[in-house]
């Protein structure tokens, strides 16, 4: 009985002093960006470049900051890019042809990192440019904030064809009937 106590205690020494892993990574390794995926992880060549961007977090909401991490590393040797990247963000409506410098970054342990703030939902399209080689490289990109609107503009188009179809099909029906009761008092 004092053997079952002894290996039991043994064991449970053991089991909590490994409970800092979480799923195979020590917890001291977890950094706010460890645990929330991201909204959208693209990989794209680029002339030169291997790009690669992530954005965080996972659900981008108004108001709250956001983070773009890219990466450029070059196809043939696999050297990352060490320049300047400048991020802009525009909005992505059919109206709208401006944009807004959010930061330019230098590479920060073979990652670029900008934050932003964007104080309204709504679609949008993030553009990230550097030069190499004497060579503009533009990445763009469209980012959802917020939840997506109910009404769209094919939605809105849609539903006005519905009811113009429904305003034609009822006058229709209405002169058929007019052209029967005619018909029938003709008949009388």
């Amino acid at each position: 009985m004092r053997l079952f106590i002894l290996l039991s205690l043994f064991f449970g020494l053991i089991t909590s002093s490994m409970a800092h892993h979480v799923l195979g990574r020590p917890s001291y390794g977890l950094n706010e960006d460890s645990n929330t995926p991201p909204s959208m992880q693209v990989e794209t060549r680029i002339g030169k470049y291997f790009v690669t961007y992530m954005v965080y977090p996972a659900f981008p909401r108004p108001n709250v900051v956001g983070r773009i991490n890219l990466y450029a590393t070059t196809i043939d040797d696999n050297k990352t890019f060490d320049g300047e990247v400048t991020f802009e963000i525009s909005d992505d409506s059919y109206f709208s042809s401006n944009s807004e410098t959010i930061g330019v970054q230098t590479i920060d342990e073979n990652v670029y990192r900008q934050r932003f703030v964007v104080k309204e939902a709504g679609n949008y399209i993030i553009t990230a440019k550097f030069i190499a080689d004497e060579e503009p490289y533009i990445i763009d990109f469209p980012l959802r904030i917020g939840a997506p609107a109910k009404l769209t503009l094919p939605i809105i188009i849609i539903g006005f064809i519905v009811v113009i179809l429904l305003i034609i099909s009822i006058t229709q029906r209405r002169k058929i009937q007019q052209i029967r009761i005619r018909d029938t008092n003709k008949d009388k």
